[in-house]
């Protein structure tokens, strides 16, 4: 294991942006790129930049990345929203989660929501929650492991 770098979890920082692009950028290609024909695959490389520089700002967003050497292997973004009148209590959500396909079953990702959670549990909130595409079978048996359980369905109709 001392030949092997050790990969550090941590908030991401401005100098991450580069790494974090090209993570999202993989997520687009390889998610929704391959099961919704709607989505821009391009976004990350277009806005994500700009939308990654003011996140990492904002006190009621997460950003993590997974940083081997230097260079960013994995990222993980959320975010909390205050109780409403319809939903009762603070909600995190997972927005996005990305781990190079070379560190998958490494543990890096049950890291990066571990570290999720307790930034949500820190953050006041009572649930969290998280999205993913249904045909994508190993990211749901992902976040069923991680404790998530499925709550609604989203149907969708072409027009």
């Amino acid at each position: 294991m001392s030949d092997q770098i050790e990969i550090m979890v941590r908030r991401a920082v401005a100098a991450d942006i580069p790494g974090l692009v090209e993570c999202s950028a993989g997520l687009f290609a390889e998610d929704a790129g391959t099961r919704d024909d709607t989505v821009n695959v391009d976004w990350p490389r277009e806005h994500g930049p700009d939308r990654f520089a003011q996140t990492i700002q904002e006190p009621d967003r997460l950003v993590l990345v997974a940083d081997r050497g230097g260079v960013i292997v994995g990222y993980l973004t959320g975010v909390v929203a205050e109780p409403s009148p319809m939903r009762l209590v603070k909600i995190a959500t997972l927005v996005s989660m990305f781990v190079r396909p070379e560190l998958r079953g490494s543990g890096l990702g049950a890291r990066l929501a571990d570290a999720f959670f307790a930034w949500s549990k820190e953050h006041g909130a009572a649930k969290a929650e998280v999205t993913a595409y249904a045909g994508n079978s190993a990211a749901i048996n992902f976040y069923e492991r991680s404790g998530f359980r499925p709550l609604s369905v989203t149907l969708e109709h072409p027009l």
